[in-house]
C-alpha cells in the first residue's frame, strides 16, 4: 500500500465547529453575535460532512421555538421555514392492527404541542446556514472532520479527510489531501454518536460518572397524501402495536404543508430479541387501519433513518474537554419523552458560544472552559432534562404498561420533581439475549404500496458513496460476525441495519459476512447495537452518504 502524504494545507481559525446541524449553527451564530456586539473580531468555520447543509439531517420534526426566540427573535421576518403551526394533537394506543384507544392529552403531557411548528429540520438548517453566512461565518459542506489535532494533549483543531483514496488505501489520480483546520477552540456538534465525540468522551473519560448513553433508531418517510385526507397542523403520536413485548416503540404522523405527511417510527435500541427488525416494525406499523387510511393512494417521496440519543439527564457526559466543548446530541441533550431535540441542541450550542465568548473576552481566563457546566446547570435546558430524567428508567424498570403509567404520573402529578433518580445501567449493546432463547418474528412481505423493502427505500434516500474507497465500517475483528454473532444472536446486523448494509452470504459452502457500505445512510445503529462492539463507524470520503432533500 502506498504511503499517504502527510503534508497538508493548514488554515487558522479562532473557532472550528464540527457539524452544521442546529447545535453547531446556533453556536456559530450566537458567538458571532456576541463578538460583534463587543466589537471583537473572530474567525469561525463550520465543517459539514453532508454534500450540502441539511443533506444528512433527519428529524420528525415538531419544533419548539424556545431557543430560536432567543437566538433570532425576528425569525419570522427573516424567513425561517416555520409555516405550519400545530393545530391539533392526537395520542393513541394501538391494541392490534385495527383497534386503538385514544389517550387524553392531559394525561400525555409530554405530547402537548401548542405553540410548536411542524417543519423540515433539513430546510431549517439550510436557513440557519444562510444566517450564519450573512454574519461572515465560513460554512464548508462536503468536508468530513476525520481526525482531531492534539498538541500537549489539548485539541487544537481537526483534519478533514483525504479525497481520492482507493479501497486498498492507495492514492488514485484524483487524490487530494485533506486540510488541517486549526483553532483555539473546537466545538463538536456532530449529532448522535458523533465519530469524534465518542473518541473525546473515551479519551478524557467524560462519561465515567454517568449512566451509559442510550439510543433509539428513528425512521422517517415523507408522503404526498390525498388532499381530502390531509389535515394541516395535525400531530399524531402512537404507541403499542406492532412493538414487540417489553419494547416501547412509538410513532409520529405529522400533517405538514402542501398535503405532505411526515411519518416515522422509533425503536429503542435496548431491545432484547435479536430477531427484531426495526425497519420491518416500521413498515408493519403503516398497515394499522388508522394509519393506512391516510396513505392509501398516496406517494412515498423520501425515506431515511438515523439513530437518536435518549439517555437523558443521567447520561450527560462532562461536556468540556481540553480545547473544546460538546454540544447537541454529541452531548446527549435530547428530551426523549417529548421526542424533541432541536431546541435543546440549539440551546446547548448557544451556551457553548457564551462560554467561548467569556474566554475570548477575558484575558485572565484559565481557558479550561469549565464555566460551560455552570452555564448549563443554570439554564432552562438543565431544568427541562432534569424534569424528564425518570421517564425512560421507569419504563425500563417496570415494563411498558406499568412503566408508562408510572412515568405519566411522574410527569403529570409530580412534574418531574420526585425526590429520587432512577438509573438504567446496562448499555444497549448488552441487552440482546441469545437468539435460540427468543421468539422468532415473521414479518409480512411488503406490498409495494404502503410498505416497502430496504433497497427501494435506500434508493429514495439518494445515498451515494464512491465504490472505490476504503470501507468506513471497520471491523475490529473480522472473524467475530461469523464465529460469535451468528451462532449466538443470528448476526443481528442483518436486521438492525435499516439500509441492507450487512448480509450473511454463502460462497463455496462457507458463510461470509458481507458489508455493502455503499448503502449506508450514516444512521450509526451498527456502531451502537453490535453486541460484540466490533463495528466502528468512521467518516467516509467527503459528501458521501444520503442526500435528503427535506427531511
Amino acid at each position: 500500500m502506498e504511503e499517504i502524504e502527510t503534508e497538508r494545507e493548514s488554515m487558522e481559525y479562532d473557532v472550528v465547529i464540527v457539524g452544521a446541524g442546529p447545535a453547531g449553527l446556533s453556536s456559530a451564530i450566537k458567538l458571532k453575535q456576541l463578538c460583534d456586539e463587543a466589537s471583537i473580531e473572530i474567525s469561525i468555520c463550520v465543517v459539514e460532512k453532508g454534500s450540502e447543509v441539511g443533506a444528512h439531517i433527519l428529524s420528525g420534526n415538531v419544533f419548539d421555538p424556545k431557543a430560536l426566540n432567543e437566538l433570532i427573535p425576528n425569525w419570522e421576518e427573516a424567513g425561517a421555514p416555520l409555516n405550519t403551526p400545530v393545530k391539533n394533537d392526537s395520542v393513541r394506543y394501538f391494541i392490534n392492527d385495527s383497534t386503538s384507544l385514544p389517550i387524553p392529552t392531559f394525561l400525555a403531557t409530554t405530547f402537548k404541542n401548542h405553540g410548536n411548528y411542524i417543519m423540515s429540520l433539513g430546510n431549517f438548517c439550510r436557513w440557519l446556514a444562510e444566517q450564519a453566512e450573512s454574519l461572515e461565518i465560513d460554512v464548508f459542506p462536503g468536508f468530513t472532520a476525520s481526525h482531531l489535532i492534539y498538541e500537549d494533549d489539548v485539541v487544537v483543531g481537526i483534519s478533514t479527510g483525504d479525497m481520492g483514496i482507493d479501497a486498498n488505501g492507495d492514492k488514485k489520480p484524483s487524490y487530494e489531501p485533506g486540510i488541517d483546520l486549526r483553532a483555539k477552540y473546537t466545538v463538536l456538534s456532530e449529532g448522535c454518536r458523533g465519530h469524534l465525540g465518542k473518541q473525546i468522551i473515551a479519551k478524557y473519560k467524560l462519561d465515567e460518572k454517568t449512566d451509559p448513553q442510550h439510543y433509539g433508531i428513528g425512521f422517517k418517510e415523507v408522503w404526498d397524501i390525498d388532499p381530502d385526507l390531509h389535515q394541516e397542523g395535525l400531530v399524531i403520536h402512537t404507541m403499542g402495536w406492532p412493538a414487540a413485548k417489553n419494547v416501547l416503540s412509538g410513532s409520529y404522523f405529522y400533517h405538514g404543508e402542501n398535503n405532505q405527511a411526515f411519518i416515522g417510527y422509533i425503536v429503542p435500541l435496548d431491545y432484547d430479541n435479536p430477531h427484531i427488525s426495526p425497519f420491518e416494525e416500521f413498515q408493519q406499523w403503516k398497515h394499522h387501519a388508522s394509519i393506512e387510511k391516510y396513505l392509501k393512494g398516496g406517494t412515498r417521496t423520501a425515506y431515511g433513518a438515523r439513530a437518536l440519543i435518549k439517555g437523558g439527564h443521567q447520561s450527560l457526559p462532562k461536556m468540556s474537554f481540553p480545547g473544546g466543548l460538546l454540544a447537541g446530541d454529541d452531548a446527549g441533550t435530547m428530551n426523549f419523552p417529548r421526542i424533541k431535540g432541536t431546541h435543546t441542541a440549539m440551546k446547548s450550542g448557544m451556551l457553548a458560544a457564551e462560554t467561548i465568548f467569556d474566554e475570548i473576552s477575558n484575558p485572565s481566563s484559565t481557558k479550561d472552559l469549565e464555566s460551560y457546566i455552570s452555564k448549563f446547570k443554570s439554564s432552562w435546558l438543565e431544568k427541562e432534562l432534569h424534569k424528564a430524567r425518570n421517564f425512560l428508567p421507569f419504563i425500563h424498570k417496570y415494563g411498558t404498561l406499568l412503566g408508562v403509567a408510572l412515568a405519566g404520573m411522574d410527569q403529570l402529578i409530580f412534574r418531574g420533581k420526585l425526590p429520587f433518580t432512577l438509573h438504567h445501567d446496562v448499555p444497549d449493546h448488552e441487552c440482546l439475549k441469545k437468539s435460540a432463547d427468543m421468539p422468532h418474528i415473521d414479518y409480512l412481505k411488503p406490498d409495494g404500496l404502503i410498505s416497502f423493502d430496504k433497497l427501494s427505500s435506500v434508493f429514495l434516500s439518494n445515498t451515494n458513496h464512491a465504490e472505490d474507497q476504503p470501507c468506513h465500517l471497520v471491523l475490529k475483528d473480522p472473524t467475530i460476525p461469523i464465529s460469535v454473532n451468528l451462532p449466538l444472536y443470528d448476526e443481528p446486523a442483518q436486521r438492525y441495519c435499516p439500509a441492507g448494509v450487512y448480509e450473511i452470504v454463502e460462497k463455496d459452502n462457507e458463510k461470509l459476512f458481507q458489508i455493502n457500505s455503499q448503502n449506508c445512510v450514516h444512521c450509526k445503529t451498527c456502531d451502537i447495537k453490535d453486541p460484540s462492539q466490533n463495528i466502528n463507524w468512521i467518516t467516509p470520503e467527503g459528501s458521501g452518504g444520503p442526500n435528503y432533500p427535506n427531511m
